[in-house]
């Protein structure tokens, strides 16, 4: 079996773990709503009122791509370098964030633990080293850091907005009605200030590996 076999089925693999993390996640929320008969409807649209959820999504759907030999719009668009790099980005992102921000407030069991290490550590993971290994290099410009900017700053609006209205923050560090607006955007901030941070260095790296091929 050649390199490229094993590479396809290793994105594949990637790819199925990364469905299987947000499946097990929909069904425990799904499960939950139906324990207290709750709309179901409504825990699908608060399954997508999680960055986690949106950026794990997007890292299934490129490595679903790569796998997938039809063509259309959506699988060109999904493995341009620059597209691939920026959810890579993100999806590191969440990560880092899960653990200095989050993990320490809880400590989940069973399948909750299961789909939480998929979507938190498992697939940044498996996505960086598919970036690493299979995604073009030497394309990445520092313009397109603003682009990539785009989606985390149109998700906090929409987070603030979606809190506002129900009264509900996905995350507890941009929970208005206790911490404040002060402390919501001092936060918001240094997690920018991160995202810039990370993607200075996939661009660097994109740049180095260029080079060195």
């Amino acid at each position: 079996m050649d390199a490229g076999c094993w590479r396809r089925r290793l994105i594949t693999c990637a790819a199925v773990l990364g469905w299987a993390g947000l499946g097990i996640q929909l069904y425990l929320i799904f499960f939950a709503r139906l324990s207290v008969g709750a709309s179901l409807l409504g825990g699908l649209v608060s399954f997508f009122s999680y960055f986690t959820i949106l950026t794990n999504t997007l890292v299934a759907t490129v490595l679903t791509c790569a796998v997938t030999a039809r063509e259309s719009v959506a699988r060109r668009w999904f493995l341009q370098p620059w597209v691939s790099s920026g959810i890579a980005v993100s999806i590191v992102v969440v990560g880092l964030a899960y653990s200095l921000l989050l993990r320490h407030l809880w400590h989940p069991e069973g399948w909750q633990f299961i789909a939480d290490e998929l979507l938190h550590d498992v697939m940044p993971l498996l996505f960086l080293g598919y970036w690493w290994l299979c995604v073009a290099k030497g394309t990445l410009r520092l313009w397109h850091l603003p682009v990539w900017l785009i989606y985390p700053l149109v998700y906090f609006i929409y987070a603030l907005l979606r809190g506002h209205l129900l009264g509900a923050y996905a995350y507890p560090f941009i929970d208005v009605a206790v911490l404040g607006y002060p402390q919501v955007l001092v936060n918001a901030g240094g997690i920018l200030v991160g995202f810039v941070g990370i993607g200075l260095v996939v661009i660097g790296l994109d740049r180095w590996q260029a080079v060195r091929s």
